[in-house]
């Protein structure tokens, strides 16, 4: 890429680069043209969401054995990359042999080594991943499983700035008003509640309280910002296949993981490398179930959108609820439910067509001035513009058109 424009490997015609604004506007547009295919999908894949990250934070509390973990967190996550890498390898298997003729091969070496140079922004993710996996263990030990969905909602609001900076991705008044609303339903929620019992204080040396909180900032920024250089990296390189994206994201994963779990060996002596020490059969269930919770959220990332994902997590708020009451004894306060009845108030408000940023007027106007600016820098670029829009590579409207499927 040079001076704002790429070209084309196959056909060497010469495109602008789509920027962090340019996918922001994909977005929006796609906000507004949602097919109902692609509506299915959402359904779908809240639905799934919902269960899924529901039913993990009560696996987690099963797990448990007299408060405490008789097997190490890492190791869980390390068992969950590797069973994610082996689907991922699967189904890229499986899409290599349903290729029409014609078609650049999956499975050559010059794709995946192309592929993985592109991609190569997914190691950031899977390294704050791997610390966030952790750190869901941890939280375990302060607090109960409800709450526990309820301090990962505030990921939204930290979300929503991340995407702002980052992405450029814009939000209207009444969409801000929604996650200052989420914030209020998840404050009168955590009122007159606190840490589930005193364990991890001695092994800390901290006050509960103290210790709590820190892990809590960090348990809501670090997937934050997860999450969105996730999504940046998985649309900015739409045209790979997701499970060839998935299967660098795991990969990576995996590396991080299995770096830590040397690092404990290292430290604590040989006999804690054994990956399969202490676990039961809720820790199977619950490896199961971060793998396919992890495989889910790709899919989010790549056709749905970081805000649709959190936003489906508070609704699993209800599922943790309930179940915990049922399994474990926990009790549900009034706080607990009007805090889920203004997490729902707020979702309908932040989703509510009133509440669309309208300004694809502006948007295109930007992107007249970025193409005209960069035409003024490249002499072939001016010249070759008429033939280019009539290539397979048409510059200018489908720039904006949705990174999405149809």
């Amino acid at each position: 890429m040079k001076n704002g424009v790429v070209e084309c490997s196959v056909c060497h015609s010469k495109i602008i680069s789509p920027t962090s604004k340019t996918v922001s506007r994909a977005y929006d547009r796609h906000r507004s043209k949602i097919s109902s295919k692609q509506r299915v999908l959402n359904v779908l894949l809240v639905v799934g969401d919902c269960f899924l990250v529901g039913l993990q934070p009560v696996l987690v509390y099963m797990s448990k054995v007299d408060g405490k973990f008789n097997f190490s967190p890492v190791s869980v996550n390390f068992l969950t990359e590797i069973m994610k890498v082996i689907f991922a390898i699967v189904m890229l298997l499986i899409q290599a042999r349903h290729q029409k003729v014609g078609e650049k091969p999956l499975l050559s070496v010059s794709t995946f080594v192309q592929a993985a140079r592109n991609n190569v922004l997914l190691a950031v993710p899977a390294l704050l991943y791997a610390v966030n996996n952790y750190l869901k263990f941890i939280m375990q030990l302060y607090f109960n499983p409800s709450t526990v969905k309820m301090l990962s909602n505030l990921k939204v609001l930290v979300i929503a700035v991340l995407l702002r900076m980052v992405m450029k991705r814009k939000f209207s008044i009444i969409q801000w008003e929604a996650l200052a609303l989420l914030l209020i339903g998840i404050s009168v929620n955590q009122m007159r509640s606190g840490p589930s019992g005193p364990e991890g204080a001695a092994a800390m040396g901290l006050p509960v309280a103290t210790a709590a909180y820190v892990y809590t900032l960090i348990f809501v920024t670090v997937p934050s910002l997860a999450s969105v250089f996730n999504e940046y990296a998985l649309k900015s390189q739409y045209d790979t296949s997701i499970y060839l994206q998935n299967l660098f994201l795991y990969g990576y994963g995996a590396i991080f993981n299995f770096l830590a779990i040397v690092g404990i060996a290292l430290v604590k002596g040989p006999s804690s490398f054994n990956i399969l020490e202490g676990h039961s059969k809720a820790t199977m269930l619950l490896i199961c179930n971060n793998a396919a919770q992890g495989i889910l959220s790709s899919f989010f990332f790549k056709y749905a959108d970081t805000i649709l994902k959190k936003y489906s997590s508070t609704v699993a708020t209800i599922f943790t609820g309930f179940a915990s009451a049922a399994m474990f004894g926990h009790k549900l306060t009034i706080n607990f439910m009007l805090g889920i009845s203004i997490v729902f108030i707020s979702m309908h408000q932040f989703f509510s067509p009133l509440s669309k940023v309208k300004d694809e007027q502006e948007n295109a106007v930007e992107l007249v001035d970025v193409q005209n600016n960069i035409r003024s820098k490249d002499p072939f670029i001016d010249m070759a513009a008429g033939a280019n829009e009539e290539a397979s590579h048409r510059v200018g409207h489908d720039d904006r058109q949705p990174l999405l499927p149809r």
